[in-house]
Formats: C-alpha cells, sequence, structure tokens
C-alpha cells in the first residue's frame, strides 16, 4: 500500500455562531471564543488571549442584557485577520450602546469602557434585518505599540457610533 500525499491543513479565518439570548449562551459565546483563539494560535494565559476573550465576553454580555429581544438570539462571528480577530455580535435590538460615566458604587456600566481599552478599535453598525452589530478588533500579538489610553478612544462612526468597516 502506498502512502497517501499528504495535505495542506485547513486554515479556517471564520467562526460563526448563534447563541440563545441568555447568560448561558452569553458564556458559552465567549468559551467558544476562548478555544477558536488557541486553534488559530493565540495561547491561553498570553495578553492577547486575555483581552480577545474578555472583549468577546463583555459584548456578549451586552448583547444578552441590553439587546435582548424575546425570542431571538444574538450571533457571534469571529474573523481572523493579520495580527488581529474581528470581533462581531450581532443582536435584534434597535438601541445602539453608549458610553456612559459609571459611578464608583456601581455595578456595571464599565464594559465599553473595558471594550475601548483592550479593542484597537471598536464601533457599531446596522446589520442585515432589525438590530445592530457591535464590533471590535482585538490584537493576536502585541508589540511595543499600545492602544490608546480609553479616554482619548470613542467608538468609530460618529457620536452615535455610526457605520463601521465591514
Amino acid at each position: 500500500m502506498t502512502p497517501r500525499a499528504s495535505q495542506p491543513p485547513v486554515t479556517v479565518r471564520t467562526f460563526t455562531q448563534r447563541f440563545s439570548a441568555t447568560r448561558r449562551g452569553a458564556r458559552l459565546a465567549r468559551l467558544l471564543a476562548a478555544q477558536q483563539a488557541v486553534d488559530w494560535g493565540v495561547p491561553r494565559g498570553t495578553t492577547a488571549h486575555e483581552a480577545l476573550v474578555t472583549v468577546v465576553g463583555e459584548l456578549a454580555a451586552n448583547a444578552v442584557l441590553h439587546g435582548r429581544v424575546p425570542g431571538r438570539d444574538f450571533e457571534l462571528h469571529l474573523r481572523r485577520g493579520d495580527g488581529c480577530v474581528h470581533v462581531e455580535v450581532s443582536d435584534t435590538h434597535q438601541r445602539r450602546p453608549t458610553l456612559l460615566p459609571a459611578g464608583l458604587d456601581a455595578e456595571g456600566g464599565r464594559g465599553l469602557v473595558l471594550v475601548g481599552a483592550l479593542a484597537l478599535r471598536w464601533g457599531v453598525r446596522e446589520r442585515n434585518g432589525p438590530g445592530k452589530t457591535v464590533w471590535a478588533e482585538c490584537a493576536t500579538r502585541f508589540s511595543s505599540a499600545r492602544p490608546a489610553p480609553p479616554e482619548r478612544r470613542r467608538p468609530e462612526g460618529g457620536p452615535d457610533g455610526g457605520p463601521g468597516p465591514g
């Protein structure tokens, strides 16, 4: 018997999954994004991995807590790029997220501040069908160049988040 010719490995550059708009769905989205990052060569425990997983977790939690429409799911889409992962979380609620100053004693309101601090850039755009897509780009490796501090960074696309890339 002759050995089979080896085929090049399949390189999957995208991951898309719909989740129930529940806390359990948000947790599963975060866990699957963490595994996908490892599959794409971003090791667990690295700054890049932790930043990506945190961004996905915050965007998924926002879709569940603020973007939930009864009977509708949310969708996570990850796209591997050169040096970054493009994250998109889509839900069917029309209201766009806004950055609000969180009080020192507030239990919430810091999710988008975290996204702004950890992502290279982020924004909001309309989606096909009802709702919106909140997107972020996360570095898969870090160099000496660091993103700007959160107080100087704003969502792309104008004061209401406006259309973003892609």
